[in-house]
């Protein structure tokens, strides 16, 4: 697959996500979650330009041994929109008052990253395979 990618860049973004939301949850900060959503943003859009990836890619990457395989862009990307979608409302929830809906959210989303980080098991991607099984031809 040529336009696929090396996916420990994932699994390393996942584990820097990992951190940043085990502060969010720590802190409750509505900030460090608004910037964490605004990261998952990106990467949906494109897995080329998001930040963790752009650190891998730059600064890790070179210091590996290619990839033994190459894995496609769109289920990490669905990944990361999902992980946009529960920081959006993990965000919500603690810059408008409601840090318990911050606090589950966030848990969600970390728990998500962790399972990638420490594990290699995307549930974002299992997701969007499923979906795609599911889905109509």
């Amino acid at each position: 697959m040529s336009n696929g990618i090396d996916p420990r860049g994932p699994r390393f973004g996942a584990a820097i996500t990992s951190v940043v939301l085990a502060i969010v949850l720590v802190t409750g900060s509505g900030w460090l979650s608004l910037a964490q959503t605004v990261i998952f943003a990106i990467g949906a859009l494109s897995l080329a330009h998001g930040p963790y990836g752009l650190i891998y890619r730059k600064l890790v990457a070179p210091r590996l041994a290619p990839p033994t395989e190459l894995e496609a862009p769109e289920p990490p990307r669905f990944a990361q929109l999902v992980g946009m979608i529960f920081t959006v409302v993990a965000t919500i929830g603690y810059l408008s008052g409601a840090p318990l809906v911050g606090m589950i959210f966030t848990g969600f989303a970390l728990f998500a990253a962790f399972l990638n980080a420490a594990f290699g098991f995307c549930l974002g991607c299992q997701t969007y395979l499923v979906i795609r099984r599911l889905a109509p031809r």
